[in-house]
């Protein structure tokens, strides 16, 4: 999959477990030796104090992605 970091910041994230809405991503975590993306990151459930705090976040990594489309990534967490 040659996506690069910047084409995921629109799309929403579905767990294919659960039909669960998780959010939009919010950033992309790479190997920079490599230069491949290693895991999308999430906005926890608390909206407000992932404002302040990263500590909410859901971390998803490339493995448990399953499927990306123009608007949406579907994974399975």
């Amino acid at each position: 999959m040659g996506k690069r970091g910047m084409d995921f910041k629109s799309k929403e994230v579905i767990n294919i477990s659960d039909a669960r809405r998780l959010g939009f991503v919010q950033d992309v975590c790479a190997d920079l030796e490599t230069g491949k993306i290693t895991s999308i990151v999430v906005p926890g459930s608390n909206k407000l104090l992932s404002m302040f705090t990263s500590e909410n976040d859901i971390v998803i990594t490339w493995d448990k992605i399953k499927c990306i489309g123009e608007d949406i990534i579907l994974v399975e967490i």
